[in-house]
């Protein structure tokens, strides 16, 4: 009797731990299907958009070949994806070219289009809403809320070397590698240091800017090792790691605190 009574909670507990594990398949199967789903929904809408999108002027081009790249990195990695995560970064990275193909409207002077799922790597980063102007190492450095001929490359926000870069539009993109934009770590570090910190650009930041910078890290840091850190590539195309692809959008004005507020 006693034997009878232990096989059936043998058997009890083994049909329980099958319809677990078939649930538990199950489930896996429906979220990496509907993660797919998801990613290729973006890309299929970021290469409509590109279809259909043409201009002449220097920062709409420039825009427009940025969201072609992110087009591209999206279709490798969707055809390599395996899992919910890696159909995720080729979703951000489906984003990011989406807001480029925003900045190319925007370029074109048309309606933008509907508002984009935030980017993760541009969370806290916020936007220029004022142009601003320096010089670094004998050269001149712009940036701006608005495109232009002296600004004709768009960025969606993100973070350099550990530091918050706003979005908006600049005239030379720093924030890739040295060889790609013509300065090193150290000269892209002046570069963010001087559109950015008070002390080195013009009046109209918020305390807070201090306090947003310390989430990545210290100025002071950085001197003491320029070279620590990975800055291979563009800040965009998935690159950004589970950044990537991308938290806020714009964050935010930029300003009173560096993930919000008045830049």
């Amino acid at each position: 009797m006693e034997f009878a009574l232990w096989l059936v909670l043998i058997l009890l507990l083994g049909g329980a731990f099958v319809l677990w594990r078939r649930g538990n398949r199950s489930r896996q199967a429906n979220e990496l299907a509907d993660a797919r789903a998801e990613a290729q929904r973006w890309y299929e809408r970021l290469g409509g958009q590109l279809m259909n999108l043409h201009g002449e002027a220097p920062a709409v081009r420039q825009a427009l070949a940025d969201a072609g790249e992110r087009y591209n990195a999206a279709g490798s990695q969707l055809e390599q994806a395996t899992t919910p995560r890696q159909f995720g970064l080729a979703r951000e990275t489906a984003l990011e070219g989406l807001a480029y193909i925003r900045a190319a409207r925007t370029a074109m002077g048309i309606d933008p289009g509907p508002e984009l799922p935030p980017l993760a790597a541009a969370q806290g980063a916020g936007a220029l809403t004022k142009e601003r102007e320096v010089d670094v190492q004998g050269q001149t450095f712009r940036a701006g809320p608005q495109p232009g001929n002296a600004t004709p490359y768009y960025y969606p926000g993100g973070r350099f070397q550990g530091r918050p870069v706003p979005a908006g539009w600049y005239s030379t993109p720093w924030w890739k590698t040295a060889l790609g934009a013509g300065v090193g770590v150290v000269g892209g570090l002046l570069i963010a240091d001087a559109l950015f910190s008070p002390a080195f650009a013009d009046p109209g930041y918020g305390a807070g800017y201090q306090e947003g910078f310390g989430d990545g890290q210290d100025f002071g840091d950085q001197g003491g090792d320029m070279g620590g850190g990975d800055q291979g590539g563009d800040f965009g195309g998935g690159d950004f790691g589970g950044g990537g692809d991308f938290g806020g959008f714009g964050g935010g004005d930029f300003g009173g605190d560096f993930g919000g507020g008045d830049f």
